[in-house]
C-alpha cells in the first residue's frame, strides 16, 4: 500500500500554461472569477462553473450546467487548450513560492486504500460538501485538483525524483500569483515499476490536505461500482483519484490563528481572571508570534499577552487534547467565550497561512474584532499521531502548503 498507477493526464498547452490553470473557485470572489472567465476563454474555471458565463444556468437546472461543462471540455480539446499526455506517466511536481521549494509525486491512487483505512486521515468531512463534489466528478469525469498525501521519506522515491529533476521540465511556468510550477513526466517502464513498488512498501500514508476531495472521489467511485454491478473489476478508471505524495520533509504546515468579535458580555477584568484559572498569563511588550508549543498569544485592549496552559489541565497522552488549538477551544473559546462550535459560530474568524501578526492586531485595533489569538503551528508529527490514533483535529487546525492549481494535471476518467 498504497496502490498507485500512471495515467495520461490532460495538460495545459505549452503556450497557455499560466492561463489555463486556476486557483480553486472558492479562492475567488464571484466578481473576480467572472472577470477571469470573461477575459480568458481557456481558463479551467469554464470547466468548473459555467454559470460564470451564463447566470441562467444556476439553480436546480444541474443537467444544463454539466452539459455546458461537457461542451466546454470539447472546445478545450478541439482548440488544444488542454492536450493529452501520449503515454501513461507518473509525474514529478515542484512548486516554488514564498521562499519554499516543494517537490512531490503526482499520480493516481486506488480508492480502496482510502476506504479500507490504509490512507489515514485526521479530519471529519461534511456530507453536503462531499455530495456536491461527488456529483461534479460523476457528471464531468474531471479530477483536476489532487489530494495531498504525506509519508515518511523513501530512498528509492528520493533517488528517482532527484534524477529527473536534473532534466528539463515538461511544464515550467509562473502563475499570476508569482508561484512557479514545474512538471516532469516519468514514462520509463522500469522507473514506473520502481515507483509503484516503492509506494506499495510504504506502511502508512496520511492525508495532509484534501479530506473532502478524497471522500468525494470514494463516494463517486462506490456509486459507479453499484451502477456497474456484475461487471466491476476494480481496475476501472473511476476507482482512482489524483494524488500528490510529498514526504514529511516537503509538506509545510502553518498556523491557523483566531479572531473573536466580542467578549459575550464579559468585562475585561473578569476575562483575565478566568484565564488565570487555567493559564499562566504574562503581558508582553512585543507582538506575540508563538515560537514553541503550548504558548498562545492573545491581543486584547491594546495589549499582547502570552498564555501558557497549566500542565494539569490537559491529557498529555491524548494527541488531540495536547494540540494548542484544542487547548484554546476547550479552555477558552467554549467555557469562557461561549463559542462551542467554531464551525458555525459567526463570532469567530480564522486567519491562516500568510496573515501576519500585525494584520491581526490591526483588525482588533480597527474595531472589527475584540480579541486575537495566535498559535504555534501544528507539526507534521502531531498530524501523524492524531491520524494513527484515529483522532479528529478541531476545525481549522492546519494551513497546509502547497495549495494546488486546478487544471495543471487532470485525470479525465470518462
Amino acid at each position: 500500500m498504497p496502490l498507485i498507477k500512471p495515467f495520461c493526464a490532460l495538460k495545459p498547452a505549452v503556450n497557455l500554461q499560466s492561463q489555463v490553470v486556476t486557483r480553486p473557485l472558492e479562492n475567488y470572489s464571484i466578481g473576480e472569477a467572472r472577470l477571469i472567465a470573461s477575459e480568458s476563454k481557456c481558463t479551467f474555471l469554464h470547466l468548473i462553473s459555467p454559470e460564470l458565463d451564463n447566470p441562467y444556468l444556476r439553480g436546480t437546472r444541474e443537467e444544463l450546467v454539466y452539459k455546458k461543462i461537457s461542451e466546454n471540455l470539447e472546445g478545450f480539446l478541439d482548440h488544444q487548450f488542454l492536450v493529452k499526455q501520449d503515454k501513461p506517466a507518473i509525474y514529478i511536481y515542484r512548486v516554488k513560492h514564498n521562499g519554499l521549494v516543494q517537490t512531490g509525486i503526482w499520480t493516481l491512487t486506488h480508492i480502496k486504500d482510502y476506504l479500507e483505512g490504509r490512507i489515514r486521515k485526521h479530519e471529519s468531512t461534511v456530507e453536503r460538501r462531499e455530495k456536491l463534489l461527488a456529483d461534479y466528478l460523476q457528471q464531468t469525469g474531471l479530477d483536476a485538483n489532487p489530494v495531498l498525501i504525506t509519508y515518511h521519506p523513501d530512498q528509492i522515491i528520493d533517488s528517482i525524483t532527484e534524477r529527473y529533476t536534473q532534466l528539463k521540465p515538461d511544464l515550467d511556468f509562473t502563475f499570476a500569483d508569482g508561484t512557479t510550477h514545474q512538471v516532469w513526466a516519468i514514462c520509463d517502464d522500469q522507473d514506473l515499476k520502481k515507483l509503484v513498488f516503492a509506494f506499495g512498501n510504504i506502511p502508512s500514508v496520511y492525508i495532509a490536505d484534501g479530506h473532502h476531495r478524497a471522500a468525494s472521489m470514494a463516494k463517486m467511485g462506490m456509486h459507479k461500482q453499484a451502477l456497474n454491478n456484475g461487471m466491476h473489476t476494480g481496475m476501472e478508471a473511476y476507482n482512482y483519484f489524483t494524488t500528490v505524495y510529498m514526504n514529511t520533509r516537503e509538506v509545510k504546515i502553518f498556523e491557523f490563528n483566531r479572531l473573536i468579535r466580542d467578549l459575550d458580555d464579559l468585562n475585561p477584568e473578569l476575562l483575565i481572571g478566568l484565564l488565570k484559572q487555567s493559564f499562566l498569563v504574562q503581558e508582553s511588550h512585543n507582538a506575540v508570534k508563538p515560537d514553541q508549543l503550548h504558548k498562545i498569544g492573545m491581543y486584547f485592549n491594546g495589549k499582547w499577552y502570552v498564555l501558557e496552559p497549566k500542565t494539569a489541565i490537559y491529557d498529555k497522552n491524548d494527541p488531540v487534547k495536547t494540540l494548542d488549538v484544542s487547548i484554546l477551544q476547550d479552555f477558552i473559546l467554549a467555557p469562557i467565550l461561549n463559542i462551542n462550535d467554531p464551525r458555525t459560530d459567526a463570532r469567530i474568524t480564522f486567519e491562516g497561512g500568510a496573515s501576519s501578526v500585525s494584520e491581526l492586531q490591526q483588525k482588533v485595533d480597527n474595531g472589527l474584532y475584540t480579541l486575537a489569538f495566535t498559535l504555534f503551528p501544528v507539526s507534521i508529527d502531531q498530524v501523524i499521531a492524531v491520524a494513527d490514533a484515529n483522532g479528529v483535529m478541531p476545525p481549522k487546525s492546519t494551513w497546509v502548503e502547497p495549495k494546488f492549481l486546478v487544471g495543471l494535471l487532470t485525470n479525465y476518467f470518462n
